[in-house]
């Protein structure tokens, strides 16, 4: 970390991508795979906003930051502790203050948890009430087919029975 003259210091920080799917993009670059190690210059002035907001930008992501949430994971006697940051919290503070050990403090960008989904808008809940509906359809209609097979064996082996041969 570097102190500037002004009081304000910057650094570096690793922030961890666990997306649970791809994000939308705009071009060419995005985040990894699942587990994607990113390194971010920001200053102690930089909120979580702020970071979540630089992030996305850094990978082209065109998704909106509120769908998003920076986590700090702690560990701490062989536990690991994760802990969602206010959108007012300095992750380079926070930095600071854990030392430079990853192994005591690193950062995670997650999507929200289930259940805060009103960072979607009204067009993608309704697509995924679409995708659920389909999905759940080729799901019946696989099970129906299993089910018709099972039934023509069981009807097939019962007039073998029946019949006398």
């Amino acid at each position: 970390m570097t102190l500037n003259s002004n009081g304000i210091y910057t650094g570096f920080i690793k922030v961890q991508m666990e997306l649970c799917r791809p994000p939308q993009t705009s071009g060419k670059l995005a985040p990894g795979s699942n587990g994607c190690m990113n390194t971010l210059h920001i200053s102690s002035m930089n909120t979580v906003g702020e970071v979540i907001e630089a992030l996305l930008k850094k990978f082209l992501v065109t998704e909106s930051p509120a769908k998003f949430a920076l986590y700090k994971r702690c560990h701490r006697e062989d536990q690991v502790y994760a802990c969602k940051l206010s959108d007012r919290e300095h992750p380079l503070y926070l930095r600071l203050v854990a030392g430079p050990r990853t192994d005591t403090l690193s950062f995670v960008l997650r999507e929200h948890e289930i259940g805060e989904w009103e960072a979607f808008s009204l067009p993608e809940l309704q697509n995924f009430l679409r995708i659920l509906d389909r999905e759940e359809d080729e799901q019946l209609q696989s099970l129906k087919r299993r089910y018709a097979a099972y039934r023509q064996q069981l009807e097939a082996a019962l007039s073998e029975v029946r019949t006398p041969g």
